[in-house]
């Protein structure tokens, strides 16, 4: 393991941790003395991603991670989204099982989980990825992200029968309606 401080090829472990799908341990360079974090993940078959233009590059999560980052720069989000973001979209790559994805089904992910998680990153996101020509292009992705998807409102349950939802007279304060027919 290189040191990011010095470059040296010589440290020691001080501490070990096992997370959720990875190891991190703490090191001790050698040399300089100074102290880093590593991480190791079970490494699955290698994802090629198939570029625009044909190109094909092995999948890097460090890469998404980046453009996560960037995307949610200064928003107010729970600590570990983006982590967690990253592993449901890297998991999701492993499942389809084919070794190479193009990389619009990998930006089309990304823009799923955006959009439930934060809708200004989403926008961001999307006005690299989908690189807009114009302002009309832009305000039309932005449009179709504020109006309600209808399987969103059509899965929820009712809380209250049709009956219950339509408006009925005023009442007064303090009193109580009169009876119509006299019976109590």
């Amino acid at each position: 393991m290189y040191c990011p401080f010095c470059s040296n090829e010589d440290s020691r472990v001080i501490d070990s941790r096992d997370s959720d799908d990875s190891i991190r341990r703490r090191r001790e360079c050698l040399t300089c003395g100074l102290r880093f974090t590593t991480y190791e993940r079970i490494q699955t078959r290698a994802l090629l991603v198939v570029k625009r233009d044909g190109r094909r590059e092995e999948f890097n999560r460090d890469k998404l991670w980046l453009s996560l980052k960037n995307a949610c720069a200064k928003r107010p989000l729970p600590i570990g989204s983006i982590e967690k973001a990253i592993d449901e979209i890297e998991s999701q790559l492993v499942s389809i099982g084919r070794a190479e994805i193009p990389s619009r089904a990998i930006g089309e992910l990304v823009m799923e989980r955006l959009r439930n998680l934060d809708r200004v990153a989403y926008i961001r996101f999307a006005s690299v990825y989908r690189d807009f020509r114009d302002i009309e292009s832009f305000k039309e992705e932005v449009d179709a992200l504020l109006e309600p998807k209808k399987e969103e409102t059509s899965s929820q349950l009712s809380f209250l029968k049709d009956e219950e939802l339509t408006p009925v007279g005023r009442r007064k304060r303090g009193r109580k309606p009169k009876n119509p027919t006299g019976q109590i």
